[in-house]
């Protein structure tokens, strides 16, 4: 079975409320849909969500970047099992624009365009896209099949009343992790932390995002300031250009740091690595280029002896919070999980399916074909802002 047609959307998912971190504040999220539609009419959707501070990525950059990668002629192959699927993913190529040094301009496209395929491919072979993840995570020795798994809390900068809010209904909800957006101008984040940790109470795991805010010369007051809280990570705490600083300051402290803006790729990792600049990997379906790049970087973490997590990009719909869940409900020993935050981030929901966690972050394995979710017409309809269509054979 060939496909036969794909359908490629800028989407612009409303947001219950603004997102507010050091590197951006956005009411809406502006993401990457795509079709992919095989021979028998069998359709499947996958998303990417490009975002300029971190991979440099944008919708209209990726649109353009199908234009010029001959899909084509890479997707003519007849696929009759998950193997020739799995084949057909690996061996994509994506076209890389002159300057991408650290091998991530493309990401979000890679991202979509594979999730579509799995997804139009697993409801043909009545399967779920689980299938694919543990197989591949079995052969990198990181497979372990869970029937639930848990995901974190999130506070992000906001006013005293509405932080207070959110910290009373993450504890009361029964998070066993939380994270904390940190960095933003003009907050004391020290005294910030006195009070989220106290109404957060003694036994929540809190860590840390600065999202690239602190300057190479604040982070080790910074730190200082935060050893009284009893911080488990902090995430990106200066600028991908200034990441080198970390290696001193690894060494120096015991609050373990976690790279994201910093980790897009293999070469990204690679040199994380060899230089030492973190305990952690922040790995996101989107920004590492789908499911078999970021198996891949998981087991460079594991082979580097480091931890990694399933993050998320804030906006997403529930076709990546499906992908995440099937790739974390199958991917061994993930330090923290992000994600399925869909009806408490979004104004609306693209999919049929609300696969939202539960009680104390808690979510089970999803089981349906594909993906598992499917897209709404009508919310399609509107929050489309452009298509482009693509007829294959």
């Amino acid at each position: 079975m060939r496909v036969r047609q794909l359908k490629a959307y800028r989407l612009r998912l409303p947001l219950r409320r603004p997102i507010r971190h050091a590197s951006a504040s956005r009411t809406e999220s502006e993401n990457l849909l795509i079709g992919c539609t095989l021979e028998d009419g069998t359709v499947g959707w996958g998303e990417g969500v490009p975002r300029d501070y971190v991979t440099g990525e944008s919708v209209s950059g990726a649109l353009q970047q199908l234009e010029l990668s001959d899909i084509g002629q890479q997707l003519f192959q007849d696929c009759g099992s998950w193997e020739d699927v799995i084949h057909l993913c690996e061996h994509l190529e994506i076209f890389r624009t002159p300057g991408d040094t650290r091998g991530c301009y493309g990401n979000a496209l890679r991202c979509a365009l594979e999730l579509s395929l799995l997804d139009a491919y697993g409801r043909l072979f009545e399967q779920s896209v689980s299938e694919v993840v543990a197989r591949t995570a079995s052969e990198l020795n990181l497979q372990k099949t869970q029937r639930q798994v848990r995901y974190s809390g999130v506070i992000t900068a906001a006013a005293p009343w509405n932080e207070l809010r959110s910290a009373l209904k993450i504890r009361a909800y029964g998070f066993a992790q939380c994270k904390i957006k940190v960095g933003m101008p003009g907050i004391d984040d020290a005294d910030r932390l006195t009070r989220l940790r106290r109404w957060l109470g003694p036994r929540m795991d809190l860590r840390l995002d600065a999202n690239e805010a602190w300057k190479p010369e604040e982070v080790k007051s910074r730190l200082q300031a935060f050893l009284l809280h009893r911080i488990s990570a902090i995430e990106q705490p200066v600028a991908h250009q200034d990441v080198d600083v970390l290696t001193e300051i690894r060494r120096e402290f015991p609050i373990r740091l976690m790279l994201d803006e910093s980790l897009t790729s293999s070469l990204d990792a690679s040199m994380a690595i060899r230089k030492g600049t973190c305990d952690l990997f922040n790995i996101r379906l989107s920004k590492c280029g789908g499911i078999f790049n970021s198996l891949r970087l998981v087991a460079m973490a594991r082979d580097a002896g480091l931890g990694y997590q399933l993050g998320c990009h804030p906006g997403e719909s529930g076709i990546l919070s499906a992908a995440g869940r099937h790739f974390a409900t199958n991917v061994t020993n993930l330090t923290y999980l992000e994600g399925s935050y869909d009806r408490h981030v979004l104004g609306r929901s693209l999919t049929e399916e609300d696969i939202t966690f539960g009680y104390g972050g808690r979510a089970p394995a999803l089981l349906g074909h594909g993906l598992g979710v499917v897209v709404k017409p009508d919310a399609l309809k509107q929050m489309a802002v452009a298509c482009q269509s693509y007829q294959l054979n």
